[in-house]
């Protein structure tokens, strides 16, 4: 069977909208040696991508402004391998690649280059299509336990909380862990703080994502609606001590109170800005609990392996909560931004 020479793909055909994705077919490039092609089976929505497509990513110098292909992770089959990677890779192989694909080391500041200026979805073209061309050093080896749909949320959401809580001072058995709401990085740190013998926390304003929580192994459970003043919660829960890790999604409308819900010395790992907020009164706060906080860009390639080989240890299942179809596209991004989602929004590609 001859290999594909084009591929349907989605562009955002101007930064500024979710209103602006369209899909289109271009003409697949060829390899370089060192590279794979490989066929999409299974494309997972970060909350990144919906501010990209929106203009209201951080890093927006960095974002192709017209015709951006967005998202990051994925997983497939090999479809093509180019002459340095034979041997490595064969045809068939079920694979998933690193959101920063040639961030291979986990020291990101050696790597300054390949950890930002690497990334799917911006700066380098995302993965929304049916077949992607990425450098075979950057991907992986799908768990033989999971899906296409389950493993195409490993790249992002799996491996941010992984680094968060497996990094440079690992959660461990006796640990109190503060995880926020339950989107895809909350839900993957629940569960590796879950399988590292710690104790979770878990705060949302839905009861009912609260119970899902619960089943997955989170011992406390706060609705902050209904409890505004979660951080005295949390206090009380740990008997004054504070809690040793926070995986903070809020960004400026959290932050105060996740201070104030950690132990001395316990680390805060930044990962999102979910909740709005303008108090940029932290100095005091991070000083006098020796604060460790802890900005999280994703993982490298070798935080990657290590993470699987901790998913298919304890056989865990990643928490997918819809999957559309690939004509549907946009209707996952706005179910994404609606944030009534519990784990993973996936869009299946046939």
């Amino acid at each position: 069977m001859s290999p594909p020479t084009t591929t349907k793909h989605y562009v955002v055909s101007k930064i500024g909208s979710l209103d602006n994705l369209t899909l289109k077919e271009s003409p697949i490039q060829p390899l370089k040696t060192n590279e794979v092609l490989v066929r999409v089976r299974a494309v997972s929505l970060n909350y990144r991508d919906v501010v990209v497509a929106k203009g209201l990513y951080g890093g927006s110098d960095l974002i192709i402004q017209e015709n951006l292909v967005p998202c990051s992770d994925y997983s497939g089959e090999i479809a093509l391998v180019g002459e340095d990677a034979q041997g490595k890779w064969e045809l068939g192989d079920r694979v998933c690649c690193n959101f920063a694909q040639m961030h291979v080391d986990e020291d990101a500041a050696l790597e300054p280059n390949a950890a930002v200026k690497t990334m799917s979805g911006g700066p380098v073209q995302g993965v929304l299509s049916q077949y992607v061309i990425c450098p075979a050093e950057g991907l992986e080896r799908i768990p033989d336990h999971l899906s296409f749909e389950e493993a195409s949320t490993l790249p992002g959401a799996g491996l941010t909380a992984y680094n968060a809580l497996i990094g440079p001072n690992p959660v461990k058995a006796g640990d109190h862990v503060l995880i926020q709401g339950t989107g895809g990085v909350s839900i993957f740190g629940l569960q590796f703080a879950v399988a590292s013998g710690a104790t979770v926390i878990a705060t949302s304003s839905s009861d009912e994502k609260l119970q899902v929580a619960s089943k997955l192994g989170a011992k406390h459970l706060i609705n902050y609606k209904t409890t505004p003043n979660w951080e005295e919660a949390v206090k009380e829960i740990t008997k004054g001590r504070g809690v040793d890790h926070v995986i903070e999604v809020g960004g400026p409308g959290t932050l105060i109170k996740s201070l104030q819900s950690l132990k001395h010395s316990g680390w805060i790992h930044m990962v999102g800005f979910l909740a709005q907020g303008d108090d940029t009164s932290v100095i005091g706060p991070i000083i006098l609990k020796a604060a460790q906080l802890r900005g999280i860009l994703f993982g490298s390639v070798k935080q990657f392996k290590d993470m699987l080989r901790l998913i298919s240890a304890h056989g865990l299942h990643p928490v997918v909560d819809k999957v559309f179809p690939f004509d549907e596209a946009l209707q996952a991004f706005r179910h994404l931004e609606s944030q009534t989602h519990i784990g993973k929004v996936v869009i299946k590609v046939d």
